[in-house]
């Protein structure tokens, strides 16, 4: 460990203290008696990051890639199966099939040419059922193709979950990285040594 990992009580607020630094094979996290101050100085994001230990809602084991990388593999095999879906349920086919635009009548009036035009339209609408088939077939695979280079490119790490702002990510041990969320999870959570500190002082005169 080097740099500010080493020097976390030039980091502290007046009146703040630590309460216990836990390392992993990267990073640490530093718990105060008022924040957690996380420190990833290998990682491609901000070396420290901080959080007031009431804002944090939890620790769990998670993983971080691409930004947007796993939610755009969500969205876009969600859109390949409505368009399969629609190809299967609805038969265009046999809404347009059998309607014939190009007759005699048609080329008498002069209207041979628009004629023709909405005759191929139509041809082509009558197809769109197997084209929404092939289209969304397409995009269930290029979600596939998302979802496999989120899960060879994510770094797995610990999440320090924060209440209405964004996550912060620290490097996962390589072992027993449900023990150290844990433990971290222990480590911000109120203690009751915590609680009698908030209170405030009693007037020992017994006076309001």
């Amino acid at each position: 460990m080097s740099g500010w990992q080493n020097r976390v009580d030039n980091l502290l607020y007046s009146g703040e203290s630590v309460v216990e630094s836990v390392d992993f094979d990267t990073g640490s996290v530093v718990v105060t008696s008022h924040r957690v101050l996380a420190f990833d100085p290998d990682g491609d994001g901000p070396v420290f990051q901080q959080v007031d230990r009431p804002n944090v809602t939890g620790v769990s084991t998670g993983a971080q890639s691409e930004q947007g990388l796993l939610g755009r593999a969500i969205k876009t095999f969600a859109v390949g199966v409505v368009l399969v879906g629609v190809g299967l349920v609805v038969d265009f086919g046999s809404i347009v099939g059998g309607v014939d635009l190009g007759g005699q009548s048609s080329q008498e009036l002069g209207f041979g040419g628009i004629m023709g035009t909405l005759q191929r339209f139509l041809g082509v609408i009558s197809q769109l059922d197997y084209l929404l088939r092939v289209f969304g077939a397409l995009a269930v695979f290029l979600s596939a193709v998302f979802f496999g280079v989120y899960w060879l490119t994510r770094d797995r790490t610990l999440v320090i979950e924060v209440a209405g702002g964004d996550d912060i990510h620290v490097p996962r041990p390589s072992e027993d990285a449900s023990d150290y969320a844990d433990r971290l999870e222990q480590l911000i959570a109120p203690r009751p040594a915590d609680e009698d500190a908030a209170e405030p002082p009693q007037d020992p005169l017994g006076e309001s």
